[in-house]
This record gives C-alpha cells, structure tokens and sequence, in this order.
C-alpha cells in the first residue's frame, strides 16, 4: 500500500499518479510495466515515486484497489440481484454491469485482459483473490442444495472465467452477441453442476 507520504498529496497530485499507472498497465503486462514510464508520465521524479511506494507491486496494487473499489459501487447499484440469487445468476448480472462500466473505462479492461495472461507470481496471487468471492457463492450454493456437492469449486470457477474471457475477446464490444453467448454458456453450466431432482 501507499506510504504516508503518498497520502499527504493533493488529490489532483495522487489522480495524476493512479492515471500513469492506468496507462502503463493497460498498455504492459504488470511483468514488462516500467516504473521509468510511469514517472515520466505522472511527471514526478523517480526518487519521489519510492518516496510514495515501496515498489512497482505497491503501486500496482493501489491502483487496482482503486478500480475494484469503483467497480463494486458499480455493481453494488445492480437493483435485481437478490442476495439469495445462485452463483451463475450473479456472474451475468455483474458480468452485464462490467460489461457497461467497461465501456466507460476501456483502460480498465485492458489492465483485466492484460493480467490474464501474466504469469508473474505477485499477479497470480491477485487473480486467486479475485476468484475467492465467486468460490465462496459456489460453496453456499452447494451447501444450499443448488450445485452438487461433488462439483470442484476451484474447477467450477476456473470455467465460469475462462468462458467469459473467451467470449470477451471474441464479442469485442458487440454487447448483444456477448450476453447472448454468456446466458447460454452459463445455463450450460448450471444444468451441468445442478443437483438433479
């Protein structure tokens, strides 16, 4: 996380900083991003960037704390998600609400799609405390008798995420193409993992 110093800026200061990140990250995976970028384009010295940061994982991580946090106010607006709604109703309603934002946000996208394919240890662990949520819904839903208890979560959500980023990438931004394509690769799943009755 940021250090102290790194608070103490002025807002207009911090924003300029979180910008540069967001564009060098959207354009590099986190494994080739360049620090040296970053400052020149936040226009600080290098020096103050280890004044604000311990290192570029430091930096990375604020910055998509910032985005996870604009994200779930995104979601958190989603008005039809009823809390006892099953793991693969709320994969496409948020999957929907993302979908919007990112077209608002394009660069954040590029960061998501970008980490997908970075094998680097520090993005890695990232990416498994991203899935940890959905892994928990898929644990209450077999708990609940939705999902059956044999199906691996683990597995289960490694399938969800790689169905929609194969999707995302090939629906580009066709909106209609890509929720049509998500509905049905979902509902797949859901009969594939539900308890028959």
């Amino acid at each position: 996380m940021p250090k102290e110093t790194f608070h103490n800026l002025s807002a207009n200061k911090k924003q300029k900083i979180f910008d540069a990140a967001v564009q060098e990250f959207s354009t590099q995976r986190f494994s080739e991003a360049s620090i040296n970028q970053i400052v020149k384009t936040a226009e600080i010295p290098r020096g103050s960037f280890y004044q604000y940061f311990h290192d570029k994982e430091d930096l990375f991580q604020y910055m998509f704390d910032q985005i996870l946090k604009e994200k779930r106010e995104i979601i958190s607006q989603i008005k039809t998600l009823n809390p006892d709604t099953d793991v693969f109703e709320v994969c496409i309603q948020t999957v929907k609400a993302t979908f919007a934002w990112s077209k608002l946000k394009p660069k954040y996208s590029q960061i998501s799609l970008l980490m997908e394919i970075d094998q680097s240890e520090f993005i890695t662990k990232i990416r498994k405390a991203s899935a940890q949520s959905l892994k928990e819904l898929v644990e209450r839903d077999k708990k609940r008798g939705i999902i059956r208890p044999e199906i691996d979560a683990d597995l289960l959500v490694e399938m969800i995420y790689a169905l929609i980023l194969k999707e995302y990438f090939w629906s580009g931004l066709d909106e209609d193409r890509f929720l049509t394509k998500l509905n049905d690769m979902v509902a797949i799943l859901k009969r594939g993992s539900a308890i028959e009755s």
